[in-house]
């Protein structure tokens, strides 16, 4: 009789983390989902660009408006690195990058 308890408990939790699941997916799904965004659909912050320094430490360039950002984030600290990069355009990186 035990067995079947216990057989019972675990289906009863599948069932519970499967309705769980089903209820996220449709939220997401159907913009239940919070949106973080400016009226309108205009973003002003973005992330261009992230580079893995070592196991703690992230290199990320972040952008505002026509402005770009570099941090240094994780390890003891976060460090702005640079800050007020003019946005490159896209025929300069290209011609960088060759």
């Amino acid at each position: 009789m035990e067995a079947i308890s216990l057989i019972q408990y675990f289906v009863a939790l599948v069932v519970v983390l499967g309705l769980i699941g089903l209820l996220a997916w449709a939220g997401k799904r159907f913009g239940m989902a919070p949106r973080i965004s400016r009226p309108g659909g205009v973003r002003r912050l973005s992330v261009v660009d992230v580079t893995t320094i070592d196991a703690k430490r992230r290199l990320i360039l972040v952008q505002r408006d026509d402005v770009q950002h570099l941090l240094l984030i994780g390890g003891e600290n976060d460090l702005v690195v640079e800050s007020g990069i003019a946005r490159a355009e896209p025929a300069r990186i290209r011609e960088i990058a060759s």
